[in-house]
């Protein structure tokens, strides 16, 4: 049977591998710790948790939560391990780091199928491959990588991403439809200040507390970018100027131009989810919520993902990857992991999980799964791989990219549980009609 290489073994790599080995599936799994180390790592075992030891909620009102279920109704090695170490936290998912890695490695060292190799990938080889390489890939497996890509383009660096916030939070009665001078169609949300409540939000905003600089962080991320904090302690009306920039946006309750305006932007094909336009930020996530909230129309704002800085290589993934995070020019070629734009540990699973499944139906003859929109795995392929997706940056997952009830439910609360109960039926269908 055909041997699929599958490129580094942190939570995307380890549990494509696990998958692909339970179905028979034998493997090459190239990793590169022990021999050579990156500066965000320090342990030799596999699925290091570097950032964080919590994979957050795990409540079924939470998208995440939901996500998590999922993996563990089909079967996940990662949320095995994960419940296995976990520790107290109330109600989110958090482990013990060690712990949880050692499992991880003893688990897919004992797989009888399995060919560990402790090297560095500094190509991609023939065959069946997914590249699970991470977020700080090595210059030369990224170069292989653009390459494959047909232009450098496509790989990225992941310096500056604004907040997200979902449509339904936002207050529309504060807010306009409308595009700068009229031109076009009006897709944007404006959020309008007066000159008092500018003022009050632009002093909170020069004085907000930044998060704290990682070691392995690049010293140059701020360089392309300007953080919109940086831009406002440049003086008054600076942001006035600049992503604020009141000058053709008519109100239409009033007639007039406003004193600034904040412009949200779609992020997602039907319309669920905003970006903050030009509010790229290095502030930590509680003085983001709190300050930004300033905005009268964001004043309820849901944040389903805050702005952060730093310095990860992602692939313009709707451009190149189809929903099984496969290489369009090259279908042999898989990614997963935090490469693809799944921002977190447990959507890296998912793609590493999601990516295995594929190649093990294609390999074994079985039809592709096709994950609906309505499951929180299939939701999260779909953003990522969505051609209709502007200003592609990575993303966690949350209801907001998730298909919608069709019936209306009182409460956010309820919602999302009747959400979470739609997907876990499907997945479980899946599981039960054995199409994985």
């Amino acid at each position: 049977m055909e041997k699929v290489t599958v490129i580094g073994a942190g939570l995307a790599g380890s549990e494509a591998v696990w998958q692909l080995s339970k179905r028979g599936i034998p493997v090459r799994l190239i990793e590169m710790k022990p021999e050579k180390m990156t500066p965000a790592h320090h342990q030799e075992t596999f699925a290091e948790l570097v950032c964080s030891n919590s994979l957050r909620s795990d409540e079924l009102t939470n998208a995440v939560g939901l996500l998590k279920q999922e993996l563990r109704v089909l079967g996940s090695l990662i949320m095995e391990c994960a419940d296995a170490t976990r520790v107290a936290a109330g109600g989110a998912l958090a482990v013990d780091r060690e712990g949880f890695s050692r499992m991880v490695t003893q688990r897919i060292k004992s797989l009888p199928n399995v060919e560990l190799v402790s090297e560095e990938a500094l190509e991609i080889p023939e065959g069946e491959v997914i590249v699970a390489s991470g977020p700080l890939t090595s210059d030369a497996l990224a170069q292989a990588i653009a390459e494959k890509c047909g232009n450098t383009e496509y790989l990225s660096f992941y310096d500056a991403a604004a907040p997200i916030v979902t449509l339904e939070s936002i207050d529309m009665d504060s807010a306009f439809y409308a595009s700068r001078y009229d031109k076009g169609t009006a897709d944007y949300i404006n959020c309008p200040m007066n000159r008092e409540e500018y003022l009050a939000f632009w002093r909170e905003l020069c004085t907000a507390k930044e998060a704290p600089v990682h070691g392995f962080d690049d010293g140059g991320v701020f360089e392309g970018c300007m953080p919109v904090e940086v831009m406002a302690r440049r003086g008054e009306d600076t942001l006035r100027f600049g992503p604020l920039k009141p000058v053709g946006l008519v109100d239409p309750r009033n007639g007039r131009e406003n004193y600034a305006v904040v412009q949200l932007r779609r992020d997602n094909a039907v319309g669920t989810i905003y970006n903050i336009v030009g509010f790229q930020t290095h502030l930590s996530f509680g003085e983001q919520k709190r300050v930004f909230s300033m905005i009268p129309a964001l004043k309820n704002a849901e944040f389903v993902r805050y702005g952060v800085m730093h310095r990860n290589t992602y692939l313009n993934s709707p451009k190149l990857l189809d929903r099984y995070y496969r290489l369009k020019s090259e279908p042999r070629i898989s990614f997963a992991g935090q490469m693809t734009g799944v921002e977190g540990y447990v959507e890296s699973c998912a793609s590493g999980m999601l990516a295995a499944l594929e190649a093990a139906a294609r390999i074994n003859g079985r039809p592709p799964l096709d994950f609906p929109r309505s499951t929180a795995i299939g939701a999260l392929a779909l953003y990522v791989s969505e051609a209709t997706v502007g200003h592609f940056q990575p993303m966690n997952i949350n209801f907001g990219i998730i298909d919608p009830l069709e019936k209306r439910i009182k409460g956010k609360r309820n919602k999302n549980a009747e959400i979470s109960a739609r997907a876990l039926d499907i997945v479980e269908k899946y599981v039960k009609e054995d199409r994985i």
